[in-house]
């Protein structure tokens, strides 16, 4: 096991991180905007995000794009620093937009919280949670260039961090609630078939929620409820484990050889623990 080193703290919740360019781009909810981490520590406001940023990704041309949560939609950021509506997701998102992952073409993949999910742990416990199929259900939508929405998967339950394999054939998504991740054939049309279980991570009882896959393949996977991420195998066997300070709810591989983990950590999704707190921490370690 590897433990991870702090990078920069004062973050409330950082989430969506990306490597970019020679920087680590990600979005912190509670301050409601995205920024940029230099390799030398410096971080610098992209853009404010008052609807709460979450996953990032770009369109062909450079653009980037954010999931904008409270609003459900995708946002846009134009060469002048305005920030437009790419697609409306209002109809299709059953609760907050969360994670975006982007293609070659510009086309996102994006998911949602499907239901409140602060609201039913306040309520019940994780394990009856985990146990009740609904919570949770809802769909994975795709978002052409052009802003057109349609339904990539449906049943899927609480649909987060996602990745490519295979360069782009294959697409996996963390469903956090089902303790899965879950692969999908990707059509050249950008289509979603052959649903299958790329790796169980229950034996664990590792909730995925923001993931990133190794150039062997291997997808290192934040455990939500946990201070650490794990690598796992196709077929669900434990390949790797970084242990953070806090629970770790993002990841990202980067640097100059794309061997360092950034990860995204808090003590708390719970936003009435960290709303304001700034306990949000960047951490990272080679693997």
């Amino acid at each position: 096991m590897t433990t991870a080193s702090v990078v920069t703290e004062g973050l409330a919740f950082g989430e969506g991180p990306r490597w970019r360019d020679g920087k680590l781009w990600f979005s912190d909810f509670y301050r409601r905007a995205v920024f940029t981490l230099d390799a030398d520590g410096t971080e610098t406001k992209v853009v404010d995000v008052p609807t709460q940023p979450s996953g990032l990704g770009w369109l062909a041309d450079g653009r980037l794009l954010i999931s904008s949560m409270t609003d459900r939609t995708v946002l846009r950021l134009e060469a002048d620093g305005t920030l437009a509506v790419h697609a409306d997701l209002a109809a299709y998102a059953d609760y907050h937009v969360n994670d975006l992952l982007t293609d070659d073409a510009g086309r996102a993949y994006v998911g949602n919280f499907g239901y409140d999910l602060h609201h039913d742990m306040a309520e019940r416990d994780v394990p009856t949670i985990l146990a009740d199929e609904s919570a949770g259900a809802t769909r994975l939508v795709r978002v052409d260039p052009d802003g057109a929405v349609s339904v990539a998967a449906e049943g899927v339950r609480f649909p987060n961090g996602m990745v490519f394999l295979d360069g782009g054939r294959t697409l996996v998504l963390a469903e956090t609630l089902r303790l899965q991740l879950t692969a999908f054939d990707v059509a050249e049309d950008g289509s979603l078939s052959n649903r299958r279980v790329w790796a169980s991570t229950a034996p664990q009882m590792v909730a995925p929620d923001g993931i990133c896959a190794d150039p062997e393949g291997g997808i290192w996977v934040s455990a939500a409820l946990g201070a650490a991420v794990v690598r796992y195998a196709e077929g669900g066997e434990v390949t790797g484990m970084v242990e953070t300070s806090q629970n770790a709810f993002a990841c990202a591989l980067g640097g100059d050889d794309g061997r360092t983990l950034y990860v995204m950590t808090a003590p708390s999704s719970e936003p009435g623990i960290v709303d304001g707190q700034a306990l949000g921490k960047i951490e990272a370690a080679r693997v």
